[in-house]
């Protein structure tokens, strides 16, 4: 027999069969404490009571501001799977004559695989909601996401509501949002060329904000006089006098800038922020301008000129804001002013002169401190809390700040802010290992870069520098040395200085890159590494390109012998000599017996699944010879003893982990999102899948689930890769 049939026979496969109709058992969720880390897009306070706030995120849901426990509330976690595409909050709208009313324009994407979009409404402060599908795609996390509101509801009659779209014009409802038709009578600009953007491809912008000027009506009536903002250097301010039925572009306003944001002052004027671009990805030039219908007048009220000294120094307005009954009070932000840096500007006069806030300001990294690592930035909306001129809120690219003094400024005083995330964790994260030693959590994150995560509940330790890497891609521990960490990521901004693998011998603490990265490694797509049970060899791959070993942590590679590009590896976690390999194009499987050197594909592997299928081998933390992984609609597999089994009960396994096994077991816990019984969600086996739990309930399924692993230490304990709620850990609920 060859020596990989001797290892691959090592382990003897429980049989039994599978028992019909998965059981329920109660999970608690939470998040793992990061604090932020993803774009907050938009921010709504209600007028009328006081702590009711709302947070949009590009692809993260929304957010209901817990005034008691001083936390978001996440309010989208509902949507499942199917409906991921909802989890990306195009708009945010409340209706000042109702605080219990909450409307939510959801869609992420406007391309062609993407799903229409939905108004989602609530009479419950977002507690529960209703849908109502629209005939058209929102994008929620495409270019312009921070302009706004694009959904808004009249303020003297609350069953009207106008959505401005992105490529079908304005829309309206007349039953607080349940059926929407089409305003024909809106400027055909708004789905007009000039109504579109490039960035990373081209997209449609469109309307970006509906105003309603409550004084011109009275309650129980729609307000006679409406405007839209459409995102076009064309001349895009409209303004309707009869409730929207029609429509007449503002005259005298400003042309060469695209309108952003508009607010009205409390007085009867209304004051707008511009850009030669929607944002959020690029913006050199902008103003702000003041605009009196009693008058007609326009008047530029721009807080600082572009510099001229400065070379890249062009930079727009993300947003505006007036304090409540104090319509002299403004702020506005600029928007990628990258020199000398992003900043607040503050107006008592009602836009004469102006102020930089953050000259007089300390910002407080307390709650979560790699924040102290980042500037704000892409500031797309500002918001003064109309019922606390103190306390006033701004976005970035990474989260959400609060000021609780910011009339301290005024007086010559210094502005305090605090990162207000607490709850709010929109990180994307990419990879999740669980080590048997060290933090019970490590992770790889979009644009953070990743953690050790010591305490799950308190944000700790993000990945020291050097290296620093936008994207931490791919995670794994060596079994047998299981401190030994290594890591691969990726920067936004490609620096051929930094090499994109490091090694970690203390858990993730601290790191080391390595020497160099292999010859033709380029390739195009997502990072990949793993490491031997030994810790002795690493295999790295920049996907679409070979697969490369090395010994040293990079002193020297040589490519792998016998893998396709397409396939992914994992090692043993007993045998140093033992490795895996398995290509979703193909089906085919691989093993190594050589430590890595080269693969030999094994007798029995399986139909393909399709390169779109991100695979990933699960080798066995209990006994060596064994690994599972998902493949979706073939199910949930078992490799071992030199064959390959289809476990049964899985009809569908989009992802899969392994955890800790149950007191008295030395199976591992099988955790799985995919279908069981004919039903999509999530499921735990603690005998090898012969019976499956279901742990997820309505009000927990967190859209797209990228992966997940469970804890290696605690039963029963998973932690979930969400494609925007950042980090979610379950556990058996007491």
């Amino acid at each position: 027999m060859r020596p990989i049939a001797i290892l691959l026979a090592m382990l003897a496969w429980p049989g039994g069969e599978a028992t019909a109709g998965p059981a329920a058992e109660s999970y608690t969720w939470r998040n793992v404490a990061i604090g932020g880390g993803g774009f907050v897009t938009g921010i709504e306070f209600h007028p009328a009571e006081r702590g009711l706030a709302y947070a949009r995120t590009d692809v993260g849901g929304a957010y209901r501001w817990g005034a008691t426990a001083q936390r978001w509330i996440p309010l989208t976690d509902w949507l499942g799977r199917d409906d991921a595409n909802l989890t990306g909050i195009e708009s945010i709208a409340v209706d000042p004559s109702d605080p219990r009313r909450l409307y939510l324009a959801a869609g992420t994407y406007t391309h062609e695989r993407a799903g229409n979009g939905a108004i989602l409404r609530s009479s419950d402060r977002g507690a529960t909601f209703q849908r109502s599908d629209l005939p058209f795609k929102l994008g929620g996390n495409e270019l312009g996401r921070g302009n706004g509101e694009r959904l808004a509801v009249d303020p003297n009659d609350g069953r009207v509501l106008f959505l401005g779209s992105r490529a079908h014009g304005l829309w309206r409802s007349d039953d607080h949002g349940a059926r929407w038709s089409r305003v024909e009578a809106f400027p055909a600009l708004a789905t007009g060329e000039s109504a579109t953007a490039i960035g990373w491809r081209k997209q449609h912008i469109g309307i970006v904000f509906v105003t309603f000027d409550a004084a011109s009506g009275k309650a129980g009536a729609p307000t006679p006089v409406v405007y839209a903002g459409v995102s076009s250097r064309e001349g895009g301010l409209f303004r309707s006098t009869d409730a929207g039925r029609t429509w007449q572009a503002v005259p005298g306003q400003p042309t060469g800038l695209r309108p952003n944001h508009m607010v009205a002052d409390g007085r009867g004027d209304f004051l707008l922020s511009y850009g030669d671009e929607p944002g959020p990805d690029r913006m050199n030039d902008g103003a702000v301008w003041r605009w009196s219908p009693a008058s007609g007048a326009w008047t530029e009220i721009t807080p600082a000129p572009q510099s001229s000294d400065l070379e890249g120094d062009g930079f727009g307005w993300g947003a505006v804001a007036v304090a409540r009954g104090k319509p002299d009070v403004i702020v506005a932000t600029t928007f990628n002013r990258w020199a000398p840096r992003d900043d607040i500007y503050r107006s008592t006069d009602g836009g004469r002169n102006w102020k930089p806030v953050f000259e007089r300001s300390r910002f407080d990294h307390t709650a979560s401190p790699w924040t102290a690592q980042a500037k704000p930035h892409w500031m797309a909306d500002i918001e003064i809390d109309p019922h606390d001129p103190d306390r006033v809120l701004f976005v970035t690219g990474y989260g959400l700040w609060a000021s609780r003094d910011m009339t301290a400024f005024d007086r010559g005083g210094t502005v305090n802010w605090i990162f207000d995330d607490a709850g709010l964790d929109e990180t994307v994260p990419l990879d999740l290992v669980s080590p048997p030693q060290g933090a019970p959590l490590v992770s790889g994150l979009g644009d953070i870069d990743g953690f050790r995560h010591d305490d799950l509940q308190r944000t700790t330790t993000q990945f020291a520098r050097p290296p620093r890497y936008s994207n931490t891609e791919s995670l794994d521990y060596a079994g047998q040395q299981p401190l030994l960490l290594v890591r691969a990521g990726h920067l936004h901004h490609p620096d051929p200085a930094i090499v994109r693998a490091a090694y970690s011998r203390d858990g993730g603490s601290t790191w080391t890159a390595f020497t160099r990265e292999p010859p033709a490694s380029e390739g195009e797509g997502r990072l990949s590494i793993a490491v031997s049970a030994d810790g002795s060899r690493v295999i790295w791959q920049a996907r679409g390109g070979p697969h490369w070993i090395t010994d040293n942590f990079g002193g020297r590679w040589q490519q792998v012998r016998g893998l396709p590009a397409t396939a992914v590896v994992a090692a043993d976690r007993f045998q140093a000599a033992l490795w895996y390999g398995f290509d979703p194009l193909t089906g085919k499987l691989f093993v190594s017996g050589d430590g890595g050197v080269a693969f030999e594909e094994t007798q029995g592997g399986m139909d393909a699944v399709g390169d779109w299928f991100r695979g990933e081998l699960l080798p066995s933390p209990e006994k060596t010879g064994v690994v599972y992984f998902a493949a979706s609609w073939r199910g949930l597999m078992r490799w071992g003893e030199g064959e390959l089994e289809r476990l049964p009960g899985v009809e569908n396994a989009f992802a899969a982990g392994l955890g800790a096994p149950k007191p008295g077991s030395s199976i591992p816990s099988l955790f799985v999102h995919g279908q069981v019984g004919g039903a999509v969600g999530l499921y735990r086996s603690d005998d090898g899948g012969k019976r499956w739990i279901r742990i997820d309930d309505a009000r927990h399924r967190f859209g797209n689930l990228r992966m997940l692993t469970g804890d290696a230490r605690v039963h029963g304990r998973v932690y979930l890769a969400t494609g925007g709620r950042g980090i979610i850990y379950g556990e058996p609920s007491p």
